[in-house]
């Protein structure tokens, strides 16, 4: 196993040193180059003054400059903070700030988004890449300019596997976000046995277009770079340059959320392209209908794992694997060296029988620390025992598969029923006019919430609201069906195309 996250790169290097190790935008870098290009970067940081334990933030989209300076940055000991590339500046700020960061590397808008409200920040260095830099950045490829002396290696000795690495923050949904604090081991451990579960290997090729500062996307990135695999990364999900890419570079690995499969699905031209190199498909970020995950499946000719991960695992807690059993709509099971137990969640502690539903918890060496500053929520998460509480509703079948039935706080009460939005989603999405759907909650004087469904129709398809509510009668019980439909072009997600359930309420006329 590796000793720490920096080593990823530089061992692959040595083993593969002209072998391609990402392609992006029609251009390509190998092994070698990454590592040297990193470690030219490390010696800059080192030239700045910035050393081990201190925090450097990520602030860019998907480029190769951004994995640079990822590596970079954990091969000198310091602790990375990846930002999620569509934060304001305000946002941005807020979450530097409350990590420490001395330093912030990004794409040279972000850059002079950031000098705004630097005075909100601890920022002692601004550094930037790509055209027009901002006055008073320093120029990423200036650092990169002076190659260290072949006595200096990288990463520095010294880093172990529990010094911390990484300070991922949350999506704020309850709050301000909060910054889990990971350790070189969590990432060490989940990189390796995600790539041990889905037999990722050198001679793997992965298509993604997921943001390698999510948390999903950033496990992708180190399988393949831990493990000598070719990345193509894209800079954002385009249904078309994905095929596209898959076909050329003869791709035996997709990977993405829902979203991105439903609009490939939708895809006019799908049937057009050659995928017959993919070996499997993944898909994680949040629950997907059973009934798209067989259309996937069919259209791709490969099977579609589902996983699910956390920031505060590093990236993956449970997932189906390459060779065993797989049970669509299930994330499978734990990864090797952790537990998982599901609990009632009123009092988070007594167990439940496989089938009842109750809160998901975690134990194991990937969770986090706690999170930076915040001992109460940490305190709230993190039980005395070790048990991380993930907030999500789930139940295991008698094989002890694990079956996500929602997030907790996405939970419907009608008139006292509780109606788990995932549930319509997936009837919904059985619809064979549906490309995607999403349920949300409205106030009802009388009921206290009702569901409504959000639908989006099919490429050529007109919907039909009163076939969709007989869809939905003959397949769920009659408090379960939504009480309210409205057909729409396009639902509100995230950076990494997760469903933003919060925000349906702007769709509403």
């Amino acid at each position: 196993m590796h000793n720490s996250v920096g080593e990823f790169i530089t061992r692959s290097a040595q083993r593969h040193p002209d072998k391609v190790a990402l392609i992006f935008e029609h251009r390509s870098w190998t092994f070698s180059e990454l590592d040297n290009a990193s470690s030219a970067l490390a010696a800059g940081f080192e030239r700045l003054g910035l050393v081990r334990g201190d925090c450097i933030t990520l602030y860019a989209p998907n480029c190769p400059e951004w994995i640079i300076g990822y590596y970079a940055a954990v091969k000198i000991g310091a602790v990375l903070n990846p930002l999620n590339s569509m934060l304001t500046a305000e946002e941005a700020a807020y979450a530097m700030n409350d990590c420490g960061a001395r330093a912030v590397v990004g794409a040279a808008e972000k850059i002079a988004a950031v000098q705004a409200v630097s005075h909100k920040t601890r920022l002692e260095w601004q550094i930037a890449f790509g055209e027009h830099l901002p006055a008073g950045a320093l120029s990423f490829a200036g650092l990169l300019e002076e190659v260290p002396p072949a006595s200096k290696r990288y990463p520095v000795e010294g880093i172990g596997l529990d010094d911390p690495c990484s300070i991922g923050y949350t999506s704020g949904t309850t709050g301000n976000p909060k910054g889990a604090l990971l350790s070189h081991r969590a990432i060490v451990m989940n990189t390796a046995m995600t790539a041990v579960m889905h037999v990722r290997t050198a001679q793997d090729i992965v298509v993604s277009a997921l943001p390698c500062t999510h948390v999903y996307g950033n496990i992708v990135m180190h399988t393949m770079l831990a493990y000598g695999g070719t990345l193509v990364l894209h800079r954002m999900f385009d249904a078309a340059q994905v095929l596209e890419s898959i076909q050329r570079h003869c791709a035996t690995l997709l990977e993405g959320v829902p979203t991105m499969y439903m609009y490939l699905l939708n895809f006019p031209r799908l049937g057009e392209y050659d995928l017959a190199s993919l070996k499997r498909a993944t898909v994680g970020g949040q629950t997907m209908p059973e009934a798209k995950m067989r259309a996937v499946e069919a259209a791709f000719g490969c099977p579609l794992i589902e996983l699910w991960g956390m920031t505060e695992l590093g990236g993956l807690g449970a997932t189906q694997t390459l060779y065993g059993p797989k049970k669509h709509g299930s994330i499978g099971i734990p990864l090797p060296h952790l537990q998982a137990r599901i609990v009632d969640s009123e009092d988070g502690q007594t167990g439940l029988a496989a089938g009842e539903v109750g809160e998901l918890q975690i134990r194991g060496p990937v969770t986090m620390r706690g999170y930076v500053g915040n001992p109460a929520a940490t305190a709230d998460a993190l039980l005395a025992d070790g048990w991380l509480r993930t907030g999500d509703l789930a139940r295991t079948d008698e094989d002890g598969f694990i079956f996500i039935v929602d997030r907790s706080k996405d939970l419907i009460i009608t008139a006292g029923f509780n109606i788990y939005p995932a549930e319509l989603e997936r009837v919904l999405a059985e619809h064979p006019g549906v490309a995607m759907a999403a349920v949300g909650r409205v106030a009802d004087e009388t009921k206290g919430e009702l569901a409504k469904a959000y639908v989006v129709a099919r490429s050529g398809v007109t919907l039909d609201v009163a076939d969709l509510d007989r869809h939905c009668r003959e397949r769920l019980a009659a408090y379960k069906v939504p009480r309210l439909y409205q057909i729409v072009d396009d639902l509100p997600k995230t950076s990494t195309g997760k469903i933003l359930r919060k925000d349906l309420f702007r769709l509403d006329t």
